[in-house]
């Protein structure tokens, strides 16, 4: 490893903590449909103000041992492993050069797993995919899909990633008079059909419903579950694009009609 690669990951590496460290924000305060600007971070049982040398990603959890420096409450350990996590991604996902193209195919995958990360987190945690975030998913998804891919492939993709789960949802709501699936997870499936194309969105339909139901039959069966509770499907379809995107070649051994 060279000097100039040395300061580009150790730069993407710090980029990655104090980015997760933002991402902890969003995920806390998004679904409460909170400012994520204002006010400044407090602690969640003392309510105070936390001073900014108490908010250094991963440092101040290790500095204050995983307290608060007012009222000794706990910090819970989500915070410190989003930011880790986050940390780890950039470096893992940082080119090595200071070519263009590198970087920004970089602050697409970045921004992508970012958003994956925010929404396994709050789906799991609310049973809710934020309009907020599937706006920011679009957003930075268009014009990559519109500089890599051919009209067919995210114009198709994104018509049967959206419309598919929509008419599935309405068949279930009048077989069962429920949702199968909220709003959140419908045009979450709509936006990744524009980057999967036609064949790789009916391959996460499929797959993560297979997923979701193994999972679910087993909690079940467990008595973790009631059969009659919804739970959080957003997480099993990211678990699946996450593999479709980073990890293609995992998914082509399982895949029933390749990527």
């Amino acid at each position: 490893m060279d000097i100039l690669e040395l300061y580009i990951k150790s730069f993407s590496a710090i980029f990655g903590l104090l980015v997760g460290s933002f991402l902890n924000v969003v995920i806390l305060r998004v679904p409460r449909n909170q400012s994520i600007v204002k006010p400044r971070s407090s602690c969640p049982k003392c309510h105070k103000q936390i001073k900014w040398y108490e908010n250094l990603p991963l440092v101040s959890y290790i500095l204050l041992r995983g307290k608060c420096s007012h009222c000794k409450a706990k910090i819970s350990w989500r915070y410190p492993l989003i930011e880790a996590l986050v940390g780890l991604i950039s470096l893992l996902l940082a080119p090595s050069s200071l070519n263009i193209e590198a970087w920004l195919n970089y602050i697409f995958y970045f921004s992508l797993a970012c958003v994956f990360l925010a929404h396994f987190v709050i789906d799991v945690e609310h049973q809710l995919l934020p309009d907020k975030i599937n706006l920011f998913f679009l957003i930075i998804s268009i014009p990559y899909v519109l500089i890599n891919f051919p009209l067919y492939h995210w114009l198709v993709g994104g018509l049967i990633g959206f419309l598919g789960p929509l008419g599935v949802t309405y068949f279930y709501y009048k077989l069962r008079g429920q949702l199968g699936l909220g709003g959140g997870d419908i045009k979450f499936f709509g936006i990744l059909g524009l980057i999967l194309g036609p064949v790789g969105i009916l391959n996460n339909i499929f797959m993560s419903c297979m997923l979701g139901s193994i999972v679910g039959v087993v909690m079940i069966l467990s008595k973790k579950l009631d059969k009659d509770v919804p739970f959080a499907f957003g997480p099993f379809i990211i678990i699946v694009a996450s593999l479709q995107i980073f990890f293609p070649e995992v998914v082509e051994l399982i895949s029933p009609v390749g990527l």
